[in-house]
């Protein structure tokens, strides 16, 4: 036999001369043992080697895909709750040897996992670890997984995640939307939707309270406004008014402005103003048949218009009519 072989059936039969429950009959430990090494054998049983690590020996990996810095008691309580009931984390994390000699991995999946067992220990839960799986992974095969465990994730904000594309299509598929969107098996258009609101200038980026509050929509909504360029500059403006008012906030001065009300904003400021129709007025005449005076109201002061054809008569008619109107008897 091979070392390999060696090793699956020193592991596999490593507990036959343990003592057998009473209920259990050899004959079917011995079976069940057998399926076991013809399982390993051809295949079709894949063994990981998982870790119980503290979460300090860890740190994100540089291109991970989520705003660790985002992360808080009140966005992970679901996943702290969760562990502290189970009494352990129940899926393990995917990590990767650093290349930081201060740390001993890199976290590509499970960053929301990370912070929840570095919360436990810190807040008197001492005894939890961080479970984790080691891969060998290149940094594209790193994205790319990063990216399938995290694409419907409703924690992971539009703008974060476009980000990552928008770095990853120049990084590892030579800025070619059609090679990354067959290696993650996306349409075209949908990848391309994500890149562009990439593209968001940053001081729209800016007038958001945070970054997970932009949405892909955003970018399609602002994108025709933005190419006209008094229109941009109009939105840019109010985008700077509107981050003016949201660091205020972050002061304590004032409430935030989410991101359905900035975006009310910007689009307002970007469209233009509707030219107001002039009002109408009311037509005073000799006869049904005769044109007459057009009088408006304007402000405080009354407007009156006809044409310079209109005889004497006409006028005076027409006039006449029109103090009748504002001076009954």
């Amino acid at each position: 036999m091979t070392r390999k072989h060696d090793a699956i059936f020193d592991d596999v039969l490593s507990g036959l001369d343990a003592p057998a429950p009473a209920d259990e009959r050899a004959g079917a430990r011995f079976l069940k043992r057998t399926s076991a090494i013809s399982e390993r054998m051809s295949g079709e049983l894949e063994e990981k080697t998982l870790r119980w690590i503290d979460p300090a020996r860890c740190r994100m990996w540089d291109r991970h895909n989520r705003e660790y810095a985002l992360l808080n008691e009140e966005n992970c309580r679901d996943l702290i709750d969760g562990i502290r009931s189970q009494g352990r984390q129940e899926f393990a994390a995917i990590v990767r040897a650093s290349a930081d000699p201060a740390y001993d991995y890199e976290v590509i999946c499970g960053a929301r996992r990370h912070f929840a067992v570095s919360w436990l220990r810190a807040n008197n839960y001492t005894q939890f670890k961080y479970l984790v799986e080691v891969r060998d992974l290149s940094d594209e095969e790193a994205f790319r997984l990063a990216d399938i465990e995290n694409r419907d994730r409703e924690d992971i904000s539009d703008y974060e995640r476009a980000i990552d594309y928008a770095d990853a299509v120049e990084r590892y598929y030579g800025g070619k939307q059609k090679a990354m969107a067959e290696r993650l098996e996306v349409s075209q258009p949908w990848l391309s939707r994500y890149l562009q609101l990439a593209k968001l200038p940053a001081a729209i980026v800016a007038a958001f309270p945070t970054v997970r509050d932009i949405r892909e929509r955003n970018a399609r909504e602002l994108k025709p406004l933005l190419a006209d360029a008094e229109a941009a500059a109009r939105i840019t403006e109010e985008a700077g008014a509107i981050a003016r008012e949201q660091a205020q906030a972050r002061q304590g001065r004032g409430a935030y402005l989410d991101g359905v009300a900035v975006m009310r904003r910007l689009l307002r400021a970007g469209r233009p103003a509707q030219a107001k129709a002039p009002p109408e007025g009311k037509v005073y005449r000799r006869s049904g048949a005769e044109r007459g005076i057009e009088v408006r109201q304007k402000g405080r002061k009354v407007v009156m218009e006809f044409e310079d054809s209109l005889s004497r008569p006409q006028l005076e008619a027409a006039f006449l009519a029109y103090l009748k109107d504002r001076f009954p008897a």
